[in-house]
């Protein structure tokens, strides 16, 4: 891990990207979306817990249903775009450590705490999210991250008879201009950072 990224990957992975409001809606292969979580796959969790579960929406149908329960805002989004990821966590995801983590297989029997547990896979999943953006920005693809839906009826909608929960959503595919606010501030090193 010795070779720092050129200006043109940083460019595409940060300065350069942004969240996109509006889509091309042209399909995205099948292919690139078992590309993008092949490598958001790889990124470290917590005890390789990796809880966290991407339900693509790419039919009218499964956009239109993950719309209805959405924002007013986002339901326009969701159906435009190529595709929108429901990025969720399995609260069962100490039933897979034994493969996952197979260097300390009783792990899992740590995780008894039904609250704990939920922070964990909250926390990793979420962190999974991260890496599924950024694995697709790496693709060439943007992202659309959103909150702004009922995450019970998601629950209920998509994810019944499971222990899945939903996090959040994100678009992918390829943004256009329309409704692309100006990049917003962020915080100075010297007011977010501290050096101990």
């Amino acid at each position: 891990m010795s070779a720092r990224l050129d200006d043109a990957a940083l460019n595409q992975l940060f300065r350069e990207a942004r969240t996109r409001n509006g889509w091309d809606p042209t399909p995205l292969p099948e292919s690139v979306l078992h590309e993008i979580y092949d490598l958001a796959k790889l990124g470290p969790t917590a005890a390789n817990s990796t809880p966290a579960r991407f339900w693509f929406c790419v039919s009218a149908e499964a956009k239109a249903k993950l719309g209805a329960i959405s924002s007013s805002t986002n339901r326009a989004k969701i159906e435009q775009s190529p595709a929108t990821v429901i990025i969720g966590y399995d609260m069962n995801f100490p039933e897979y450590m034994p493969k996952l983590f197979p260097h300390a297989p009783d792990m899992n029997k740590l995780f008894t705490d039904e609250a704990s547990n939920e922070v964990m896979a909250l926390r990793n999943s979420s962190l999974q999210g991260a890496y599924f953006m950024m694995a697709a920005r790496a693709l060439g693809l943007d992202c659309g991250p959103m909150s702004g839906f009922n995450n019970a009826k998601v629950d209920e909608a998509f994810f019944a008879g499971t222990r899945i929960k939903s996090n959040f959503l994100c678009s992918i595919g390829h943004g256009t201009e329309h409704n692309l606010f100006p990049r917003s501030p962020r915080h100075d090193f010297d007011d977010a950072c501290k050096i101990l």
